[in-house]
């Protein structure tokens, strides 16, 4: 009896210790969440800030998307500010902070090489030039949408997004530049040509222009190199550290459709315009729907958060998309050193001082990094990001960067402002007279009937060459020379045809006078959406929505026949073979046969360049469709060893690769075939920039769904084929949907992914992300189910805000 007794209180004075810390921690955590939830934004209530004019308010729907109702220009673009920092706040403060080089100041040394990028470019630098360039009308726009951010950080009264808490930081005031640099980040991302010539550059040092061709099969085979003929100096290890240096998304390779169809091709009478603009899939993601009115103006559509424009939509008279055109508005310059000063580069008019200027990178926990940032005449110096800083390159030669949308005079955002509040096609057209960057396929439909395709952009004339690879500085040989008229620049106006299709395909042809760009992507979209409106010659908001949701392969169908010319030497390749054989080419989440495929594909092109190319192959690792064609009807002698001088082993290689991807798919997902789907592996996944690095939280906010579309198709779903990791997972794809019949522009049917809120804590957070998936669409009505909000012109005497609901 004695002994039980004792043994109850042992263990009793264990246990209620612990259920105490354990009730305590569970009511922290509880007490945190709680706190942590009034960082959303209010749905009701009234909130009187400093800056405005008249009253504003704010309805938001039932997944979060705002309409606001103001009484002029300024008090709307306050308003924007306002609603973009209750939902996107940290998204937008990365954002700045990437384009000013100061990601270190918040996540220390990781992102020091991102910060010495940034800072050399000078994107920073250039937002702030651009200000004073602007019309009277987009300074005052952009100098209001800032103060409606900053009324937001002063007139909360809640908790601010979780992710401060977990770095331990807080927002800084937004300024004018913080919103302009976003347009240079767009830039340097859409317009990243540069990425593609120091990879080529890498490549012509190893490869015959022969072999460069195959590789990049519009290259015509007789055309000299440029850089073969120098000798470039620079070291490959320098060239592969300066690609590394560079973000995985520069480049112009950023898909997109849109087209456009007239009345007499519509169910409705009228025209109907559709756009999907594809872009990386993050959380939040990159765009934010929205709808302004003012006495004067009804504009809809997407917005990005951090800046006071609808990019993509319509108001009540017009309406637009975008698609990247693809055009090559950067060089890569050599310059040498002059070889009896350093501070000195070469010119033909004689040696010149580079411009040199010192910046410091605060970086958390780490001393400050002094960065030297040199330029020349033709831009910043970007080989300096591989060397010592102050240093002078082996052999002495740098590369400096010339583009067009870090020269002083870019008034994109002027025309941005104009495209909102055009009225018909002149209007539209004039508004996009002084447009830079990026070069832009605008398709335009109004409620008149007209339809039309405007390119608006600022592209080089090159007295020499056409930027396919890096050309020597020393000389006025490849200098440009001017640029394309705005008046010359491809237009289309009411075709014949009754429609206007884009997708980053070709844009002109061969006989258009100027360059525009060697890097267009395969025609496989801009082909499949053709052949489905000649299938339904009368278009409705339904059918194009079918467009959309297509997911057909027509690399699928084209290569497959090439492909399929084996002999199998296993039960597992002959069953792959005899399924797609059957296939109808539909990458549908569902099959096996699209992961079967696309396995395939990537073990062929590993099979084929690896040995040739060595190092430099995982920078080139893709599916590369139009050189595997090459190869398979032009080129067969690629299929042989290096060391052999069998001409023909294609088919060997074919079986081969076929083995290999069907022993990896049998490794990660077991050798029942029946079992394999694409969306098995091919899952969307849209990662969040600090969640995602933490494992716990990782694991609580990531956001994945089993997807369809691939590589080529419609409904676009890209994936990371040179990934070791996750190959076939979707990383890419359509961010935004737009829909609009003219007949009703009020209609409009839209989508974005993955919701309207960039706070994981937020309802809004992922609610559209099944819709997305399903190809559903929301429209912009009169449901304020969301709440409303008024905001208010400030006083001196008035009382703190006054908030309700959370």
């Amino acid at each position: 009896m004695f002994t039980g007794y004792s043994t109850t209180c042992r263990v009793s004075r264990f246990f209620v210790p612990a259920i105490i810390a354990v009730f305590m921690s569970v009511s922290l955590i509880a007490g945190g969440y709680v706190w942590l939830r009034t960082s959303l934004p209010p749905a009701a209530g009234y909130i009187a800030v400093q800056g405005l004019e008249h009253s504003v308010t704010i309805t938001r729907s039932h997944y979060g998307v705002p309409t606001i109702f103001a009484q002029n220009d300024h008090d709307a673009a306050f308003a924007l500010g306002f609603a973009h920092a209750q939902d996107r706040l940290f998204q937008m403060d990365v954002m700045r902070r990437f384009g000013a080089g100061r990601l270190s100041e918040w996540f220390g040394p990781v992102t020091l090489n991102s910060d010495r990028l940034t800072r050399t470019i000078g994107l920073y630098r250039a937002a702030e030039r651009q200000y004073a360039s602007l019309a009277a009308e987009t300074r005052a726009t952009v100098t209001a949408y800032a103060a409606g951010i900053n009324a937001f950080l002063s007139a909360r009264t809640g908790a601010l997004p979780p992710e401060y808490y977990l770095l331990g930081v807080r927002p800084e005031a937004w300024s004018a530049a913080d919103t302009l640099v976003w347009g240079k980040i767009l830039d340097l991302h859409l317009c990243g040509n540069f990425r593609d010539e120091l990879l080529r550059a890498r490549l012509s040092q190893r490869l015959s222009p022969g072999d460069m061709a195959i590789l990049y099969p519009p290259y015509p085979k007789d055309a000299p190199i440029p850089l073969r003929d120098m000798t470039l100096r620079l070291s490959p290890s320098q060239l592969e550290a300066l690609y590394a240096l560079l973000p995985g998304n520069v480049g112009p390779y950023q898909d997109s459709n849109n087209w456009v169809t007239d009345g007499k091709h519509s169910a409705s009478g009228r025209p109907i315009l559709a756009n999907d603009p594809h872009l990386d899939l993050t959380a939040p993601g990159p765009w934010y729907l929205a709808r302004i009115h003012t006495p004067t103006l009804t504009v809809a559509g997407a917005t990005a958060p951090g800046a006071p424009f609808v990019l993509v939509g319509h108001n009540n008279r017009i309406a637009w998309g975008v698609t990247n055109t693809m055009s090559d508005v950067e060089d890569v310059y050599i310059e040498k050193v002059d070889p009896d000063d350093a501070e000195q580069y070469i010119t033909p008019t004689g040696p010149r001082r580079f411009y040199t200027h010192q910046e410091e990178i605060r970086v958390r926990n780490a001393p400050p990094y002094l960065l030297t940032v040199r330029s020349t005449r033709h831009g910043p110096v970007i080989s300096d990001l591989t060397n010592v800083v102050g240093t002078v390159p082996t052999l002495g030669q740098i590369l400096a960067l010339r583009t067009t949308w870090l020269d002083d005079d870019d008034h994109s955002p002027d025309a941005l402002w104009g495209t909102m509040r055009a009225q018909d096609w002149g209007a539209f057209r004039d508004a996009l007279a002084g447009f830079v960057a990026p070069q832009l396929n605008l398709v335009y439909a109004d409620v008149d009937g007209n339809i039309g395709l405007a390119v608006p952009g600022r592209v080089p004339i090159r007295r020499n060459g056409d930027g396919w690879l890096p050309v020597p500085g020393w000389t006025d040989d490849y200098e440009w020379i001017g640029f394309v008229p705005h008046d010359a620049l491809p237009l289309i106006y009411n075709p014949t045809i009754g429609r206007i299709v884009t997708a980053n395909n070709k844009l002109v042809s061969d006989n258009y006078p100027y360059f525009l760009s060697r890097d267009w992507e395969p025609p496989y979209r801009a082909q499949r959406i053709a052949m489905l409106l000649d299938a339904t010659p009368s278009q409705s908001p339904g059918t194009t929505a079918a467009i959309q949701a297509d997911v057909v392969s027509l690399m699928a169908k084209e290569l497959l026949p090439l492909m399929l010319q084996i002999t199998t030497h296993s039960d597992h390749a002959a069953e792959a073979v005899r399924r797609l054989q059957a296939w109808d080419g539909k990458m549908e989440r569902s099959k096996s046969e699209p992961l079967i495929f696309v396995a395939w594909l990537r073990a062929l092109n590993r099979a084929l360049f690896a040995e040739r190319l060595g190092p430099i192959f995982p920078r080139y690792w893709d599916l590369h469709p139009d050189t595997i064609r090459e190869i398979l009807v032009e080129h067969r002698e690629w299929c042989g060893p290096l060391a052999l001088s069998i001409v023909d082993r294609c088919s060997e290689q074919l079986s081969a690769s076929l083995d290999l991807a069907l022993q990896e798919l049998i490794q990660r997902f077991g050798d029942n075939m029946n079992e394999w789907s694409w969306g098995l592996a091919h899952e969307a996944i849209f990662p969040h920039p600090l969640l995602s690095r933490i494992p716990l939280l990782r694991w609580l906010f990531d956001i994945e769904i089993p997807s369809d579309g691939g590589y080529d198709t419609v409904n676009n779903g890209t994936t990371r084929i040179w990934s070791t990791t996750a190959p076939y997972s979707d990383v890419f794809g359509p961010t935004l949907r737009m829909i609009i019949d003219m007949a009703n522009p009020a209609q409009a049917r839209f989508m974005i992914t993955p919701g309207e809120s960039g706070n994981p804590l937020s309802p809004h957070y992922s609610d559209l992300l099944y819709p997305w998936r399903n190809v559903a669409s929301i429209e912009f009505d009169d449901d304020a189910s969301g709440g409303t909000l008024s905001l208010t012109p400030a006083r001196p005497d008035d009382p703190k805000p006054h908030i309700e609901d959370y």
